[in-house]
């Protein structure tokens, strides 16, 4: 048997970023190499209907050990990793019996330091699996997928362990907010499921933001700069004063909880056409709303201004806060909150400032919130994740998979 750290220590080591601008499934090679590594471990460990899909998906199954009816359940981890941050040529370190102070990344003076990353202070006496300051460390997702992989492993060899028909999926380009796009529900054939996909030990979510994304196009005129006089409008001009008109204090880096952002996301900048790329969150759809109202305002206002040249705005909807076809099964969050209970962990249940693959599937019809990984810092250098919190993460998948055949028993 590999343990849960030497499957997470091989994952890592594929290269499975997704790429946001190839409309493939999935938008990368490494992501199908990946997916044919784990359909082939999930065939060695005998589990049933394993298959995986011209686009990537792994799907497999692990049948019922009891003579009487439990609700199929579901768990779910995404195989891609962030376009953010270098994922490829991964070189993960174990920093044993974490006694405090930096922690040296090896990439000349990178450093994870307790001053920036406070949540170090806790972890005293822990193990510390970091990357080499070099790339990102890939905990996001694929500690969810050893986690996945291990529990069910240890059901298999621990057969006094009750539970239902256990479907397990692996999802790509999940990072990009494709995840769940093809994925098909009928043939997974859970009743609820969770994504183990967060971050600290603890954290149980099913809320997300409800997302957007605009284009704002900016068209100027080009002249040589020496006769430009009079004739030049400089598109990257008109996109910096549309800029100076979003909310300074409405952005990532100034919000946290349940309060929305707008996020100036990348930029193409030219002196006769320039773009701004923004994507806008809100856990709340009427404000959502409002948001984008907002944009459309500006871009009004700012060709009413305008003599000379246009500007232009493209908004899109993307994935809705998943809170509303959640709450009607409250059993899917009961469950997993006295699992971790039972464990001496403290539910922290707490929106996601940000998207998951459970919103989609949870509005395809099956409920679909969130567990934690024992995970920090994702989508950078400075990412990390404990042994302990993914032991924990195990412990609540096979404690969620033990109260659920309980419950449903005679």
């Amino acid at each position: 048997m590999k343990t849960l750290v030497d499957r997470f220590l091989v994952y890592v080591q594929f290269g499975t970023q997704s790429n946001p601008y190839k409309s493939t499934c999935p938008s990368s090679s490494g992501q199908k190499k990946f997916a044919h590594y784990l359909y082939e471990e999930l065939k060695s460990l005998g589990l049933s209907d394993v298959s995986v899909d011209e686009h990537g998906y792994v799907m497999a199954r692990l049948k019922s050990n009891v003579d009487y009816s439990v609700p199929a359940i579901g768990f779910i981890a995404h195989m891609d990793t962030s376009p953010d941050a270098c994922g490829r040529h991964v070189v993960p370190q174990i920093v044993e019996n974490y006694q405090g102070g930096d922690i040296a990344l090896g990439n000349g003076d990178e450093v994870l330091s307790p001053i920036q990353y406070p949540e170090l202070h806790s972890m005293h006496g822990q193990n510390i699996i970091t990357a080499s300051g070099n790339t990102l460390l890939g905990a996001d997702d694929k500690a969810g997928i050893a986690e996945i992989i291990s529990a069910v492993e240890y059901l298999q060899t621990h057969p006094e362990i009750p539970h239902g028909d256990i479907c397990v999926a692996f999802t790509p380009d999940e990072e990009i907010g494709r995840g769940a796009d093809l994925f098909d529900v009928e043939k997974f054939g859970a009743q609820w499921a969770y994504t183990v996909d967060g971050g600290a030990v603890g954290e149980l979510e099913y809320e997300n933001f409800n997302a957007a994304s605009a284009k704002v196009s900016f068209y100027g005129v080009s002249v040589h700069p020496g006769t430009a006089k009079g004739k030049m409008i400089n598109a990257m001009n008109l996109a910096a004063q549309f800029q100076v008109r979003m909310p300074a204090d409405e952005t990532p880096e100034c919000t946290e909880g349940y309060e929305g952002f707008y996020h100036l996301s990348s930029a193409i900048m030219n002196v006769a056409h320039s773009e701004l790329h923004y994507i806008l969150r809100d856990f709340d759809a009427g404000n959502l709303e409002k948001r984008k109202a907002f944009m459309l305002n500006q871009v009004t206002e700012m060709n009413r201004n305008l003599k000379r040249g246009r500007v232009e705005v493209e908004i899109e909807d993307g994935y809705r806060n998943m809170k509303e076809m959640i709450e009607p099964f409250p059993q899917v969050i009961d469950i997993a909150k006295i699992a971790m209970q039972e464990l001496d962990i403290e539910p922290k249940l707490c929106p996601i400032r940000g998207g998951t693959d459970g919103a989609t599937l949870s509005f395809m019809g099956l409920p679909c919130p969130n567990l934690f990984t024992g995970g920090y810092n994702f989508h950078g250098i400075y990412e990390f994740i404990t042994i302990e919190g993914m032991q924990k993460a195990v412990q609540v998948i096979l404690k969620i998979v033990e109260k659920t055949a309980g419950k449903y028993k005679a």
